[in-house]
């Protein structure tokens, strides 16, 4: 049985797929700085490149197709289900949305969803009352809301990897890194001693648990 629906060209679900995410971390997120909008904008754009390729024009698959028919010539790369490309390299023939890899997605994505909705009541609070934001996300990591942006990319890498995703996704990285040293820098200049002592036994973006954090 042959699928009948077109599979791309499907702008309308382009611009309403974006248009979901992009809200969502809006919502979650709530940029107000210069440096909140650049990230929310950088991760945005990602989302769709994303789309654009997940139901629009799968840029990757034509661009692949020579080297994905000759090894892979049993899978109908022109279908939808074929995007999910590790499913299908890694010999998944079921319902792709059932894969390990796919799973494994939306796991980072309503993880990083969570993390950044969490992150931002606490910081919201913090900056309301002029103090150093130190509890909920912020008592393990220094950085949860880039962490976030970053656990939302991977899942969606996982799910649906495309050429342009995957070259935007490290330097991504690359500028949040960046923008998380020059928030340091600022917030360190703000609180000087409290936050030094925060800074000495909490890390950037990797949560220590137990005794080892002390």
């Amino acid at each position: 049985m042959t699928e009948t629906a077109p599979a791309y060209g499907l702008w309308s679900l382009v611009i309403i797929n974006s248009a979901i995410f992009i809200f969502f971390a809006f919502s979650f997120s709530k940029p107000q700085t210069k440096r909140d909008w650049r990230s929310f904008s950088a991760f945005s754009a990602f989302l769709v490149a994303l789309f654009t390729e997940m139901y629009g024009f799968p840029l990757t698959i034509y661009f692949l197709s020579g080297w994905l028919q000759t090894n892979y010539p049993q899978v109908d790369w022109l279908s939808h289900d074929a995007g999910h490309l590790l499913e299908m390299l890694f010999g998944w023939r079921a319902n792709p949305h059932w894969g390990p890899f796919h799973i494994l997605s939306m796991v980072f994505i309503g993880g990083g969803f969570w993390l950044l909705a969490s992150a931002w009541s606490v910081l919201y609070a913090a900056q309301t009352t002029g103090t150093l934001a130190t509890t909920g996300p912020y008592a393990r990591i220094r950085h949860p809301q880039y962490v976030a942006f970053v656990m939302i990319m991977f899942g969606f890498l996982l799910q649906w990897p495309t050429i342009l995703t995957l070259a935007m996704f490290p330097l991504l990285v690359y500028m949040y890194r960046r923008l998380a040293r020059r928030e340091e820098a600022e917030v360190r200049q703000a609180f000087a001693a409290e936050y030094a002592r925060y800074a000495a036994h909490t890390p950037a973006c990797i949560p220590v648990f137990g005794a080892a954090r002390e």
